[in-house]
């Protein structure tokens, strides 16, 4: 996982993470990176300090301050702090969006491009399902007019 700090194109600062940066670039291009503030996908990559760790991983460099601390109540919740907490909400509703997909749809596996198919051609009777298909499979399903989404998948599950 990379941590990447961004910017939209009215200057909000967030941070978000990415499985590559070949992920982030895929993203970025299908405009799925958008600013938690304004909601824009016009966004880059910000600079940011590296954190370097010690010969035997136990220390981590302190980053480089780059502005004053905030005073007021309001001020104290920064762009970050706010994209952690919208970070954990959008975590919690996308793992509520999959556990209610697998308790109220069957999985079919890899016969999930069949199934598919054979509902949308009224071959089979339509019934809520989720299973197995590899990017070719989903593309083709797509092509054809047959609606699919990945089913959400969160860092948390892969470990």
């Amino acid at each position: 996982m990379i941590r990447y700090a961004l910017r939209c194109e009215r200057d909000h600062e967030f941070e978000s993470w990415f499985q590559s940066s070949s992920a982030y670039d895929q993203q970025v291009k299908r405009k799925l990176v958008t600013c938690p503030i304004c909601g824009s996908a016009k966004v880059d990559k910000a600079i940011m300090a590296p954190r370097i760790v010690g010969k035997k991983g136990r220390e981590r460099a302190a980053p480089e301050p780059t502005a004053p601390a905030p005073t007021t109540e309001v001020a104290q919740q920064t762009p970050t702090s706010l994209m952690l907490a919208q970070e954990r909400e959008l975590r919690t509703k996308l793992k509520e969006l999959r556990d209610h997909i697998v308790k109220h749809a069957d999985n079919v596996g890899e016969r999930f491009p069949n199934e598919a198919r054979a509902m949308h051609y009224g071959d089979k009777e339509h019934r809520p399902i989720y299973g197995e298909a590899s990017p070719d499979e989903a593309k083709a399903l797509i092509d054809e007019g047959i609606e699919v989404s990945p089913l959400p998948v969160l860092p948390e599950d892969r470990n």
